[in-house]
C-alpha cells in the first residue's frame, strides 16, 4: 500500500544551488505542486576552476544551515552530497522514482555545462531537468537588442529592461512540504567549510548572518534608514550603511532580485527617495546586466572582451602583488580597502574600483590576478560582476573605463573620505595622523609617520599612471600597425 501511495503522489528532486531560499523560489515550487514529494538536495563540488573561494565557504556554510533550518520548518530536510553532481543527482532521482529535477537557471558557463552532463545522465533514465528563472528580475535573454543580440553596454540595457515593465511579483514559501524520507547524506560540519586554525572569520560572524532570513533583515534596515539617501552616501567609504550591503545575499539567491525590486519599490523612505530607488534600481539591473553579459560570453572570466588589450605587457612582481594582498601597499585608501576585504569577506564598491585600478594600472598587474584574489576573499563573489567589474576598471570589457582613465587613489581618498574615517577604521597605525597627512602620509614629514610601521609606498604614483599610458600607447600603435 505504501508503494502505492507513494507512485500516485509522484516525486521530485529539488536542486538547490544559487538559490538557497524558500520563498519566492520557482524551482521549489514546482517541485512541490501537486503535493509531491520533494527531496531537496545541495551538492558541493571543489573541482575545477572558479569553485568557491575561502570566503565564499564561510558564508556557505551559513547559508546551508538556515536553508536547513527554513525546509526542516516545513517537514523536509536538506540532503548534503560532495562530489559530482552528474553522477550525484540521476543517482538520487532514481533511488527516489522522481520523474523530474528541479533547479534554477545558471548563467556561469562551468555550471551550464554541468547541466548538460546532468540531464544526458536524466534522459537515459526518462528524466528531465527543468531550469527556472531564479537570480534575474527577467529570463536570461529576454533583453534584447532590436536585431536580436545581446547588450554589451550597460545604459540601453537597462532601459530596455526597464521597457519590459515590473518584474514577477515575489510568490511567498511553501507552508508545507511533503518531504522523501531516508535519504541520507552528508554533516555539513565535515564539510569543513569554516576556518579553524587560523579562525579569520571573527570579523565576518561580526558584520554577516548568512541566510534568508538575515538576507530580509538587512534588506528591511537598508530600506527604512538609508534608501533616501542612497544616491549621495554610497560614494562614501566611511559609511557603509550607505550601501545595501546586500550582495552576498543576492549571489547566494537568500533573497530574488524580485524580492529587493519590490521591497524598494513598495518602501516608504521619506521626502528625496526618488533619486536613491532609481539608482539602487539601478544596481539590481547591474547585476542582471553581468549575468547577460556572462551568459553571452563565457571567456568573461578568462579573456579580454576587447582582444588588443590581450597584449599590455604585464609585469610579474609577485612583491607588490602580496603587499596589495596584505594591505602593506603604502597608500592609505587601498591597503584600508584590502584590509576590509580580508577581515569581513566584502569592500566598498568605491574603494574596490580604487584598489584595482591601483594594482593593474599603478602596478601594471594583470587583472586577472586582482581577480582571482577578490574571487577568494569576497563573501559575494559572483563569476558575472566580479569578472565584469575588472574588466571595467582594466579597459578590456565592451562597457569599461578606458585604459587611460587611471584613479589617483590619493585624490579620491581626499574626495570621498575627507576626514580620513574609512582609513582610520581600517589602518589603525595611521589613526593619530591629521585629516591632511592621513591620505598621504609620505608625502608629508617623515616625523608623520615615524613609529607607525607603515611602509613607504611600493609604487611611486606618477611613475606608474606614466608607465601604464605608455603601455596602453604602445599597445594602440601596435595594433593600428597590424
Amino acid at each position: 500500500m505504501a508503494r502505492a501511495a507513494a507512485k500516485k503522489e509522484g516525486a521530485a528532486v529539488m536542486w538547490f544551488r544559487n538559490d538557497l531560499r524558500v520563498a519566492d523560489n520557482a524551482a521549489l515550487r514546482a517541485a512541490v505542486a501537486g503535493g509531491r514529494r520533494v527531496l531537496a538536495v545541495f551538492v558541493l563540488d571543489r573541482r575545477g576552476d572558479w569553485t568557491p573561494g575561502a570566503a565564499s565557504l564561510w558564508w556557505l556554510h551559513g547559508s546551508l544551515a538556515a536553508l536547513a533550518g527554513e525546509l526542516e520548518k516545513r517537514g523536509a530536510a536538506l540532503v548534503l552530497r560532495e562530489g559530482d553532481a552528474a553522477a550525484i543527482i540521476p543517482e538520487l532521482a532514481t533511488a527516489i522514482g522522481a520523474d523530474e529535477v528541479h533547479c534554477g537557471r545558471a548563467h556561469e558557463p562551468g555550471v551550464r555545462a554541468l547541466d548538460e552532463r546532468v540531464a544526458a545522465a536524466l534522459a537515459e533514465g526518462g528524466r528531465t531537468l527543468v531550469h527556472h528563472r531564479v537570480a534575474t528580475l527577467h529570463d536570461i535573454g529576454a533583453v534584447r537588442t532590436k536585431t536580436g543580440g545581446g547588450y554589451g553596454i550597460y545604459a540601453p540595457f537597462a532601459r530596455a529592461e526597464r521597457a519590459l515593465g515590473a518584474p514577477e511579483t515575489p510568490h511567498p514559501a511553501p507552508a508545507r512540504i511533503a518531504a522523501v524520507a531516508d535519504v541520507t547524506g552528508d554533516r555539513l560540519d565535515d564539510w569543513k567549510l569554516r576556518p579553524t586554525t587560523p579562525d579569520w572569520a571573527g570579523r565576518m560572524r561580526e558584520t554577516w548572518t548568512p541566510g534568508e532570513a538575515g538576507g530580509h533583515a538587512r534588506l528591511e534596515r537598508f530600506l527604512r534608514d538609508h534608501l533616501a539617501d542612497y544616491a549621495e552616501e554610497r560614494d562614501r567609504p566611511a559609511n557603509a550603511d550607505g550601501t545595501s550591503m546586500l550582495s552576498p545575499h543576492l549571489h547566494w539567491g537568500e533573497l530574488s532580485p524580485n524580492q529587493v525590486w519590490h521591497a524598494a519599490s513598495d518602501a516608504k523612505a521619506g521626502r528625496g527617495a526618488k533619486a536613491g530607488r532609481e539608482k539602487f534600481e539601478g544596481e539590481v539591473l547591474w547585476h542582471d546586466f553581468a549575468a547577460n553579459v556572462l551568459w553571452n560570453d563565457p571567456a568573461l572570466p578568462d579573456r579580454p572582451q576587447r582582444p588588443s588589450m590581450g597584449t599590455i605587457p604585464w609585469r610579474r612582481d609577485p612583491q607588490v602583488l602580496r603587499a596589495w594582498q596584505q594591505g602593506r601597499t603604502g597608500v592609505p585608501i587601498v591597503d584600508a580597502g584590502m584590509r576590509q576585504l580580508w577581515q569581513i569577506g566584502w569592500m566598498h564598491n568605491r574603494v574596490r574600483m580604487i584598489t584595482a585600478s591601483f594594482i593593474i594600472k599603478h602596478a601594471l598587474v594583470d587583472w586577472v590576478d586582482g581577480e582571482k584574489w577578490f574571487w577568494d576573499t569576497l563573501v559575494d563573489a559572483d563569476l558575472a560582476t566580479n569578472a565584469m567589474s575588472w574588466q571595467w576598471v582594466a579597459g578590456s570589457g565592451t562597457d569599461s573605463a578606458p585604459f587611460f582613465r587611471v584613479f589617483n587613489p590619493v585624490s579620491q581618498s581626499r574626495k570621498f573620505d575627507p576626514a580620513g574615517a574609512y582609513i582610520r577604521a581600517w589602518v589603525p597605525e595611521l589613526a593619530g595622523l591629521s585629516d591632511r597627512d592621513v591620505h598621504a602620509p609620505h608625502e608629508a614629514s617623515p616625523d608623520v609617520v615615524k613609529g607607525t610601521g607603515y611602509p613607504r609606498p611600493v609604487v611611486d604614483l606618477a611613475e606608474g599612471r606614466d608607465r601604464a599610458l605608455e603601455a596602453f600607447r604602445r599597445t594602440r600603435a601596435t595594433r593600428e600597425d597590424a
